[in-house]
């Protein structure tokens, strides 16, 4: 079974005299992610969910390899991800949207170029070519510029190229913001099928429903901290889960005035 273990994972970022005199404050470091642990396996989707600013995508670069921790470990399996980062790349796939697709290219040549970038042997490229612009109707505008598609049809583009390579391990970083309806769906399903076929899926985000329609387990981040860590039944208790998350912010509230 794959697996990817965090432990006491920290990330701290200079605070200039600007960005000081913004937050009102005297420390010149901030705090982004503050000694979060937790285990994500294969065949689940794992939820880390959270507010704007409360640690979650600097947690998801960290696990990606982009930047590195101050502290804390990063196992994917039995490899350490922070000593030995080109060794879990090609294992694992990462979206996000601040990445964005070349403009003056297609989803076709895009798909082409990254195909040769991770030595997938030509035919076994193109027959996977064929499945996932099928499945995510991209075959209508395989050859237009990427420049001319909605938003939706980018976001589909970038998260077909981010899992060309049949990854173990794939991290996806707010994966339907932004989307309409149908093509949220679009990445939903998709997500839901690679659980399925055995992959282990760690997405972020900052809404209730995606998180309690695929999620096996979920944990919360406020401040940078995990407050929660548990299935989504545990966590819920009976409740809505936007119900749970909103009495475990007024408990921490109510811890700072403390």
């Amino acid at each position: 079974m794959e697996s990817l273990i965090v432990n006491n994972l920290v990330k701290k970022f200079p605070l200039s005299k600007k960005q000081r005199k913004k937050l009102y404050t005297s420390e010149t470091e901030k705090t982004a992610v503050d000694n979060i642990s937790f285990v994500a396996k294969s065949g689940e989707v794992f939820g880390l969910l959270g507010t704007n600013g409360a640690g979650k995508t600097t947690t998801m670069r960290m696990l990606a390899t982009l930047i590195k921790p101050n502290s804390g470990q990063i196992f994917f399996n039995d490899i350490n991800a922070i000593e030995n980062p080109e060794k879990v790349r090609s294992q694992l796939a990462f979206l996000t949207t601040d990445l964005k697709p070349d403009m003056k290219s297609t989803p076709s040549a895009m798909y082409d170029f990254f195909a040769e970038l991770y030595h997938i042997p030509r035919n076994y490229a193109l027959e996977r070519k064929k499945q996932l612009f099928s499945e995510f109707q991209i075959e209508p505008y395989a050859e237009t510029m990427i420049a001319k598609l909605s938003q939706g049809q980018r976001q589909k583009v970038s998260l077909v190229i981010s899992v060309i390579h049949d990854p173990k391990f794939v991290i996806f970083d707010e994966p339907t913001n932004g989307l309409d309806i149908i093509a949220a769906r679009e990445v939903r399903d998709f997500i839901i099928s690679m659980k399925k076929n055995g992959k282990c899926v760690i997405i972020s985000t900052h809404l209730f429903d995606l998180v309690e329609k695929i999620c096996d387990r979920a944990a919360i981040i406020m401040d940078g901290k995990i407050i929660a860590n548990d299935t989504l039944d545990n966590l819920m208790q009976g409740r809505s889960l936007e119900d749970a998350f909103y009495e475990m912010y007024l408990k921490q509230v109510k811890m700072k005035e403390v």
